[in-house]
């Protein structure tokens, strides 16, 4: 088996790997495993359902989670939205 070392790894991210690892009752090293495994070897479960921005904005609410997202509704004209 090989070996991979990676470098420069931001503490937020390490400390979420090993916060999940003890969630999933795995090494932390393990867990790094698993999280490669599943995304490289199985690709088009993730893109069956296509990543948006609101989804991305979704996950924000894990860094704020009493923000609330909101959005003005303007009076007037409806625009049609092309597809």
């Amino acid at each position: 088996m090989s070996q991979l070392l990676v470098r420069n790894i931001p503490e937020s991210l390490v400390k979420k790997l090993k916060r999940r690892a003890v969630e999933h009752g795995l090494s932390t090293e393990e867990e790094h495993r698993q999280i490669l495994k599943e995304v490289l070897l199985h690709p088009e479960e993730k893109s069956a359902q296509p990543y948006t921005l609101f989804d991305h904005i979704r996950k924000l609410g894990e860094i704020a989670p009493d923000f609330e997202f909101g959005r003005k509704r303007r009076r007037g004209k409806r625009r049609a939205i092309k597809l």
